[in-house]
Protein backbone atom coordinates (compact mmCIF):
# COMPACT_ATOMS: atom_id res chain seq x y z
CA UNK A 1 0.00 0.00 0.00
CA UNK A 2 1.52 3.31 -1.03
CA UNK A 3 1.61 6.53 0.96
CA UNK A 4 -1.50 7.88 -0.76
CA UNK A 5 -3.75 5.12 0.57
CA UNK A 6 -2.34 4.94 4.11
CA UNK A 7 -4.52 6.39 6.84
CA UNK A 8 -6.84 8.52 4.75
CA UNK A 9 -8.58 6.21 2.28
CA UNK A 10 -11.78 7.97 3.25
CA UNK A 11 -10.79 11.32 1.72
CA UNK A 12 -10.75 10.24 -1.96
CA UNK A 13 -13.99 8.35 -1.31
CA UNK A 14 -15.59 11.43 0.28
CA UNK A 15 -14.61 13.60 -2.68
CA UNK A 16 -15.79 11.16 -5.33
CA UNK A 17 -19.14 10.97 -3.49
CA UNK A 18 -19.37 14.78 -3.31
CA UNK A 19 -18.48 15.05 -6.98
CA UNK A 20 -21.07 12.42 -7.91
CA UNK A 21 -23.77 14.17 -5.86
CA UNK A 22 -22.88 17.49 -7.50
CA UNK A 23 -23.24 16.00 -10.99
CA UNK A 24 -26.53 14.35 -9.99
CA UNK A 25 -28.01 17.56 -8.55
CA UNK A 26 -26.83 19.44 -11.64
CA UNK A 27 -28.44 16.87 -13.95
CA UNK A 28 -31.77 17.25 -12.13
CA UNK A 29 -31.83 21.01 -11.55
CA UNK A 30 -30.14 22.31 -14.67
CA UNK A 31 -31.63 19.33 -16.51
CA UNK A 32 -35.16 20.64 -16.16
CA UNK A 33 -34.32 24.15 -17.34
CA UNK A 34 -32.31 22.74 -20.25
CA UNK A 35 -35.30 20.54 -21.01
CA UNK A 36 -37.67 23.52 -20.96
CA UNK A 37 -35.35 25.25 -23.42
CA UNK A 38 -35.31 22.26 -25.76
CA UNK A 39 -39.12 22.05 -25.60
CA UNK A 40 -39.68 25.66 -26.70
CA UNK A 41 -41.64 25.22 -29.96
CA UNK A 42 -40.74 26.54 -33.39
CA UNK A 43 -43.00 28.82 -35.39
CA UNK A 44 -45.85 30.94 -34.09
CA UNK A 45 -49.43 30.55 -32.91
CA UNK A 46 -50.80 30.39 -36.46
CA UNK A 47 -48.82 27.19 -37.08
CA UNK A 48 -50.46 25.49 -34.09
CA UNK A 49 -47.70 26.21 -31.57
CA UNK A 50 -47.95 27.96 -28.23
CA UNK A 51 -48.64 31.68 -28.27
CA UNK A 52 -46.06 34.14 -26.98
CA UNK A 53 -47.70 34.42 -23.56
CA UNK A 54 -47.39 30.68 -23.04
CA UNK A 55 -43.78 30.70 -24.22
CA UNK A 56 -43.12 33.51 -21.78
CA UNK A 57 -44.66 31.38 -19.03
CA UNK A 58 -42.23 28.56 -19.88
CA UNK A 59 -39.33 30.98 -19.51
CA UNK A 60 -40.78 32.49 -16.32
CA UNK A 61 -40.95 29.01 -14.75
CA UNK A 62 -37.15 28.68 -14.87
CA UNK A 63 -36.23 32.36 -14.56
CA UNK A 64 -35.42 32.49 -10.82
CA UNK A 65 -33.42 29.25 -10.89
CA UNK A 66 -31.60 28.50 -14.13
CA UNK A 67 -28.43 30.53 -13.49
CA UNK A 68 -27.98 29.24 -9.93
CA UNK A 69 -28.55 25.66 -11.08
CA UNK A 70 -25.30 25.79 -13.03
CA UNK A 71 -23.42 26.34 -9.75
CA UNK A 72 -23.54 22.58 -9.23
CA UNK A 73 -21.68 21.98 -12.49
CA UNK A 74 -18.99 24.46 -11.43
CA UNK A 75 -18.72 22.70 -8.07
CA UNK A 76 -18.43 19.24 -9.66
CA UNK A 77 -15.76 20.32 -12.16
CA UNK A 78 -13.92 22.19 -9.40
CA UNK A 79 -13.82 19.08 -7.22
CA UNK A 80 -12.55 17.03 -10.15
CA UNK A 81 -9.80 19.56 -10.87
CA UNK A 82 -8.59 20.01 -7.31
CA UNK A 83 -9.20 16.57 -5.78
CA UNK A 84 -8.37 14.43 -8.84
CA UNK A 85 -6.07 16.56 -11.06
CA UNK A 86 -4.61 13.60 -12.99
CA UNK A 87 -8.08 12.42 -13.96
CA UNK A 88 -9.13 15.97 -14.85
CA UNK A 89 -6.26 16.18 -17.34
CA UNK A 90 -7.15 12.88 -19.02
CA UNK A 91 -10.90 13.49 -19.14
CA UNK A 92 -10.89 17.01 -20.56
CA UNK A 93 -8.11 16.29 -23.00
CA UNK A 94 -10.35 13.58 -24.48
CA UNK A 95 -13.49 15.73 -24.25
CA UNK A 96 -12.10 19.10 -25.34
CA UNK A 97 -14.37 19.62 -28.37
CA UNK A 98 -17.72 18.56 -26.80
CA UNK A 99 -16.84 20.61 -23.70
CA UNK A 100 -16.28 23.68 -25.88
CA UNK A 101 -19.60 23.06 -27.63
CA UNK A 102 -21.38 22.66 -24.31
CA UNK A 103 -19.96 25.94 -23.05
CA UNK A 104 -20.99 27.66 -26.29
CA UNK A 105 -24.53 26.36 -25.78
CA UNK A 106 -24.64 27.55 -22.16
CA UNK A 107 -23.32 30.98 -23.17
CA UNK A 108 -25.90 31.26 -25.94
CA UNK A 109 -28.64 30.36 -23.44
CA UNK A 110 -27.51 33.09 -21.07
CA UNK A 111 -27.33 35.75 -23.76
CA UNK A 112 -30.70 34.75 -25.22
CA UNK A 113 -32.41 34.73 -21.83
CA UNK A 114 -31.32 38.27 -21.01
CA UNK A 115 -31.83 39.73 -24.48
CA UNK A 116 -35.35 38.33 -24.95
CA UNK A 117 -36.56 40.31 -21.92
CA UNK A 118 -35.51 43.56 -23.59
CA UNK A 119 -36.36 42.75 -27.20
CA UNK A 120 -39.54 44.08 -28.87
CA UNK A 121 -42.41 41.61 -28.82
CA UNK A 122 -42.02 41.02 -32.57
CA UNK A 123 -38.39 39.92 -32.07
CA UNK A 124 -38.83 37.66 -29.04
CA UNK A 125 -39.31 34.54 -31.13
CA UNK A 126 -35.78 34.92 -32.51
CA UNK A 127 -34.27 34.88 -29.03
CA UNK A 128 -36.56 31.98 -28.12
CA UNK A 129 -35.08 30.09 -31.06
CA UNK A 130 -31.55 30.97 -29.92
CA UNK A 131 -32.39 29.81 -26.39
CA UNK A 132 -33.76 26.56 -27.78
CA UNK A 133 -30.67 25.98 -29.96
CA UNK A 134 -28.31 26.73 -27.05
CA UNK A 135 -30.20 24.31 -24.81
CA UNK A 136 -30.17 21.58 -27.45
CA UNK A 137 -26.45 22.05 -28.10
CA UNK A 138 -25.70 21.81 -24.37
CA UNK A 139 -27.80 18.68 -23.82
CA UNK A 140 -26.44 16.82 -26.84
CA UNK A 141 -22.88 17.72 -25.84
CA UNK A 142 -23.39 16.52 -22.27
CA UNK A 143 -24.87 13.24 -23.46
CA UNK A 144 -22.01 12.72 -25.90
CA UNK A 145 -19.47 13.44 -23.14
CA UNK A 146 -21.16 10.91 -20.86
CA UNK A 147 -21.12 8.27 -23.60
CA UNK A 148 -17.44 8.87 -24.31
CA UNK A 149 -16.61 8.68 -20.61
CA UNK A 150 -18.53 5.43 -20.07
CA UNK A 151 -16.69 3.72 -22.95
CA UNK A 152 -13.31 4.84 -21.63
CA UNK A 153 -12.90 7.31 -24.53
CA UNK A 154 -12.93 4.57 -27.15
CA UNK A 155 -12.35 6.20 -30.56
CA UNK A 156 -13.68 3.23 -32.53
CA UNK A 157 -16.97 3.14 -34.40
CA UNK A 158 -18.66 1.32 -31.50
CA UNK A 159 -17.51 3.89 -28.95
CA UNK A 160 -18.58 6.85 -31.09
CA UNK A 161 -21.94 5.22 -31.88
CA UNK A 162 -22.55 4.62 -28.18
CA UNK A 163 -21.72 8.26 -27.43
CA UNK A 164 -24.24 9.43 -30.05
CA UNK A 165 -26.87 7.12 -28.54
CA UNK A 166 -26.10 8.53 -25.08
CA UNK A 167 -26.47 12.12 -26.37
CA UNK A 168 -29.98 11.34 -27.64
CA UNK A 169 -30.94 9.55 -24.41
CA UNK A 170 -29.71 12.37 -22.18
CA UNK A 171 -31.63 14.90 -24.28
CA UNK A 172 -34.79 12.78 -23.91
CA UNK A 173 -34.21 12.58 -20.16
CA UNK A 174 -33.81 16.35 -19.90
CA UNK A 175 -36.99 16.83 -21.94
CA UNK A 176 -38.85 14.55 -19.53
CA UNK A 177 -37.67 16.32 -16.39
CA UNK A 178 -38.30 19.69 -18.09
CA UNK A 179 -41.86 18.82 -19.09
CA UNK A 180 -42.47 17.34 -15.60
CA UNK A 181 -41.32 20.68 -14.16
CA UNK A 182 -43.84 22.49 -16.38
CA UNK A 183 -46.63 20.16 -15.24
CA UNK A 184 -45.80 21.14 -11.67
CA UNK A 185 -45.36 24.88 -12.27
CA UNK A 186 -48.01 25.78 -14.85
CA UNK A 187 -51.76 25.56 -15.40
CA UNK A 188 -54.32 25.37 -18.18
CA UNK A 189 -53.45 24.65 -21.79
CA UNK A 190 -49.70 24.85 -21.23
CA UNK A 191 -49.91 22.25 -18.47
CA UNK A 192 -51.88 19.92 -20.76
CA UNK A 193 -49.28 20.39 -23.50
CA UNK A 194 -46.48 19.73 -20.99
CA UNK A 195 -48.18 16.50 -19.91
CA UNK A 196 -48.13 15.29 -23.53
CA UNK A 197 -44.46 16.22 -23.86
CA UNK A 198 -43.73 14.35 -20.64
CA UNK A 199 -45.59 11.26 -21.85
CA UNK A 200 -43.63 11.03 -25.11
CA UNK A 201 -40.24 11.93 -23.62
CA UNK A 202 -40.77 9.44 -20.78
CA UNK A 203 -41.19 6.65 -23.34
CA UNK A 204 -38.11 7.73 -25.31
CA UNK A 205 -36.11 8.08 -22.10
CA UNK A 206 -36.97 4.58 -20.89
CA UNK A 207 -36.21 3.05 -24.28
CA UNK A 208 -32.92 4.92 -24.26
CA UNK A 209 -32.00 3.73 -20.76
CA UNK A 210 -32.71 0.13 -21.71
CA UNK A 211 -30.72 0.45 -24.94
CA UNK A 212 -27.75 2.05 -23.20
CA UNK A 213 -27.72 -0.60 -20.45
CA UNK A 214 -27.78 -3.45 -22.96
CA UNK A 215 -25.13 -1.88 -25.18
CA UNK A 216 -22.86 -1.10 -22.23
CA UNK A 217 -23.08 -4.66 -20.89
CA UNK A 218 -22.36 -6.10 -24.33
CA UNK A 219 -19.24 -3.93 -24.71
CA UNK A 220 -17.68 -4.67 -21.30
CA UNK A 221 -17.31 -8.24 -20.03
CA UNK A 222 -16.13 -7.08 -16.60
CA UNK A 223 -19.16 -4.85 -16.26
CA UNK A 224 -21.46 -7.66 -17.36
CA UNK A 225 -20.07 -9.90 -14.62
CA UNK A 226 -20.43 -7.10 -12.07
CA UNK A 227 -24.15 -6.84 -12.81
CA UNK A 228 -25.13 -10.33 -13.99
CA UNK A 229 -22.82 -12.49 -11.88
CA UNK A 230 -24.08 -14.29 -8.78
CA UNK A 231 -25.31 -13.07 -6.29
CA UNK A 232 -25.14 -9.43 -7.51
CA UNK A 233 -27.66 -10.18 -10.25
CA UNK A 234 -30.33 -9.87 -7.57
CA UNK A 235 -29.61 -6.13 -7.41
CA UNK A 236 -31.42 -5.86 -10.74
CA UNK A 237 -34.70 -7.15 -9.30
CA UNK A 238 -35.60 -4.17 -7.05
CA UNK A 239 -34.14 -1.71 -9.58
CA UNK A 240 -36.26 -3.15 -12.39
CA UNK A 241 -39.37 -3.16 -10.21
CA UNK A 242 -38.79 0.46 -9.15
CA UNK A 243 -38.31 1.60 -12.74
CA UNK A 244 -41.36 -0.31 -13.94
CA UNK A 245 -43.59 1.08 -11.17
CA UNK A 246 -42.36 4.65 -11.67
CA UNK A 247 -42.73 4.51 -15.45
CA UNK A 248 -46.25 3.02 -15.41
CA UNK A 249 -47.56 5.20 -12.57
CA UNK A 250 -46.30 8.48 -14.03
CA UNK A 251 -47.57 7.46 -17.47
CA UNK A 252 -51.06 6.88 -16.06
CA UNK A 253 -50.94 10.14 -14.10
CA UNK A 254 -49.93 12.21 -17.12
CA UNK A 255 -52.92 10.92 -19.11
CA UNK A 256 -55.25 12.43 -16.48
CA UNK A 257 -53.66 15.87 -16.22
CA UNK A 258 -55.09 18.21 -15.01
CA UNK A 259 -56.62 16.53 -11.97
CA UNK A 260 -59.06 18.22 -9.59
CA UNK A 261 -57.29 20.92 -7.58
CA UNK A 262 -54.14 19.98 -9.51
CA UNK A 263 -53.51 17.25 -6.95
CA UNK A 264 -50.06 15.59 -6.98
CA UNK A 265 -48.82 17.83 -9.80
CA UNK A 266 -45.38 17.29 -8.27
CA UNK A 267 -45.43 13.54 -8.92
CA UNK A 268 -43.96 13.55 -12.48
CA UNK A 269 -41.04 15.70 -11.34
CA UNK A 270 -40.48 13.47 -8.30
CA UNK A 271 -40.53 10.44 -10.61
CA UNK A 272 -37.85 12.05 -12.76
CA UNK A 273 -35.71 12.62 -9.66
CA UNK A 274 -36.07 8.95 -8.70
CA UNK A 275 -35.11 7.69 -12.16
CA UNK A 276 -32.15 10.07 -12.46
CA UNK A 277 -30.91 9.04 -9.01
CA UNK A 278 -31.15 5.33 -9.75
CA UNK A 279 -29.28 5.79 -13.05
CA UNK A 280 -26.47 7.73 -11.35
CA UNK A 281 -26.21 5.15 -8.57
CA UNK A 282 -25.97 2.47 -11.26
CA UNK A 283 -23.11 4.34 -12.92
CA UNK A 284 -21.34 4.71 -9.57
CA UNK A 285 -21.68 1.00 -8.86
CA UNK A 286 -20.49 0.10 -12.36
CA UNK A 287 -17.25 2.07 -12.30
CA UNK A 288 -16.17 2.41 -8.66
CA UNK A 289 -13.29 2.74 -7.71
CA UNK A 290 -12.33 4.13 -11.15
CA UNK A 291 -12.55 7.85 -11.83
CA UNK A 292 -11.40 7.20 -15.42
CA UNK A 293 -13.06 3.91 -16.46
CA UNK A 294 -10.58 1.01 -16.52
CA UNK A 295 -7.63 3.43 -16.50
CA UNK A 296 -7.25 5.25 -13.18
CA UNK A 297 -8.74 4.73 -9.72
CA UNK A 298 -9.70 7.51 -7.35
CA UNK A 299 -6.69 6.67 -5.18
CA UNK A 300 -4.26 6.91 -8.09
CA UNK A 301 -5.75 10.20 -9.29
CA UNK A 302 -6.14 11.87 -5.88
CA UNK A 303 -4.18 14.93 -4.80
CA UNK A 304 -1.71 14.85 -1.93
CA UNK A 305 -2.86 14.32 1.65
CA UNK A 306 -2.37 17.98 2.58
CA UNK A 307 -4.30 19.22 -0.46
CA UNK A 308 -7.23 16.90 0.20
CA UNK A 309 -7.43 18.03 3.82
CA UNK A 310 -7.53 21.71 2.84
CA UNK A 311 -10.17 21.03 0.18
CA UNK A 312 -12.21 19.03 2.68
CA UNK A 313 -12.30 21.92 5.17
CA UNK A 314 -13.30 24.26 2.35
CA UNK A 315 -16.06 21.91 1.22
CA UNK A 316 -17.43 21.72 4.78
CA UNK A 317 -17.88 25.50 4.69
CA UNK A 318 -18.95 26.07 1.06
CA UNK A 319 -21.27 23.13 0.44
CA UNK A 320 -23.82 23.98 3.18
CA UNK A 321 -23.93 27.54 1.83
CA UNK A 322 -24.75 26.31 -1.69
CA UNK A 323 -27.37 23.91 -0.35
CA UNK A 324 -28.82 26.64 1.86
CA UNK A 325 -29.33 29.28 -0.82
CA UNK A 326 -30.65 26.64 -3.24
CA UNK A 327 -33.32 25.57 -0.75
CA UNK A 328 -34.09 29.22 0.04
CA UNK A 329 -34.54 30.13 -3.63
CA UNK A 330 -36.87 27.22 -4.30
CA UNK A 331 -38.87 28.01 -1.17
CA UNK A 332 -39.28 31.69 -2.12
CA UNK A 333 -40.39 30.88 -5.68
CA UNK A 334 -42.47 27.80 -4.86
CA UNK A 335 -45.97 27.37 -6.24
CA UNK A 336 -47.26 28.15 -9.70
CA UNK A 337 -45.32 30.39 -12.05
CA UNK A 338 -46.08 34.09 -12.20
CA UNK A 339 -44.73 36.85 -14.42
CA UNK A 340 -41.15 37.93 -13.79
CA UNK A 341 -40.42 41.66 -13.49
CA UNK A 342 -37.04 43.09 -14.44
Amino acid sequence: MNELTQGYDWLPVVFIVLMGISFLVYAILDGYDLGVGVLLPFGDERSGNLNQNQRDKMIYSIGPFWDANETWLVLAIGLLLIAFPKAHSIIFQALYLPTALMLAGLILRGVSFDFRTKAPSTEKHKWDLAFKFGSLLATLSQGYMLGRFVTGFDDGIIGISFAILASICVTAGYCFVGSAWLVMKTEGELQKRAAKWATYSNIFMMLGIISVCIANLMMDVVLMDKWLGFPQVFILVPITMLFAFTFVSVHLYLKRVPLTDDIACWYPFMSAIIMFTVCFCGLAYSFYPYVVPNQMTIFEAASSRESLKVIFYGAVIVLPMIIGYTIFAYKVFSGKTSKLNY
